[in-house]
């Protein structure tokens, strides 16, 4: 079941790729194991999925401990401060920084253990009161404050679009996102990069990777609903 979804899904990409005349080695696929227990995540590796992403840094840390270590983890949920110290050093990318004082306790964590933490800002595009994220015109000047903290590397940024029954709907959120990824790289901020761009869940991920997601975050489409 899990492995026809993986394939499935790749195959959706891959289309949508070739619709927007783009190379579908530049979409990473994040598998979302939140909630899933460790046997399904067993069998999306033997698909070949190697990326997971979590909300919880509990249950990411328990998933962590029992599966393979060649996995990469990427924190997808919203991060507390007082919890950075637990996956510091051990994610691959935190998707979700959605205010100065994550950023800085985050950085505060990458001294201690000198190293440089990767991450992405998450951006309220559709401005829900029931999200998290920087609003679209906070973001320029968040770069500007983050970009002088040590030890933390804004590669891009995230959003959650709005749960919609047409994923349509979504496509203006998802150009916004790309539009201010571009306004924000031509303004040549020190230390800040707008390659990344994690965008579309499993419901809109196609029109998300059409307006150009490097990063896509599919859990029901993968391993089916809770």
């Amino acid at each position: 079941m899990v492995s026809e979804n993986l394939k499935q899904v790749r195959e959706n990409i891959e289309a949508a790729c070739k619709r927007a005349g783009r190379d579908p080695k530049e979409v990473l696929l994040v598998a979302v194991s939140k909630t899933k227990p460790v046997l399904l995540i067993e069998e999306a590796i033997e698909a070949g999925q190697e990326v997971f992403g979590e909300n919880k840094v509990q249950e990411m840390c328990d998933k962590m401990e029992v599966l393979p270590d060649h996995l990469k983890w990427h924190m997808i949920g919203h991060l507390q401060r007082n919890k950075v110290k637990y996956i510091a050093g051990k994610v691959e990318l935190i998707h979700s920084v959605d205010s100065l004082r994550l950023a800085k306790q985050i950085s505060d964590e990458a001294q201690k253990l000198s190293i440089e933490i990767p991450v992405l800002l998450e951006v309220n595009v559709a401005r829900e009161e029931s999200k998290f994220g920087f609003f679209t015109e906070e973001v320029e000047d968040a770069c500007r404050a983050i970009s002088v903290m040590p030890g933390i590397c804004v590669k891009g940024l995230m959003t959650s679009a709005p749960f919609v029954e047409n994923a349509e709907d979504n496509r203006k959120y998802f150009k916004k996102l790309y539009e201010l990824a571009v306004d924000i790289q031509s303004k040549n901020i020190d230390n800040i990069s707008m390659r990344e761009l994690s965008m579309g869940m499993t419901g809109d991920y196609v029109v998300a990777v059409e307006e150009g997601a490097t990063i896509v975050r599919v859990g029901t489409g993968i391993f089916g609903s809770r």
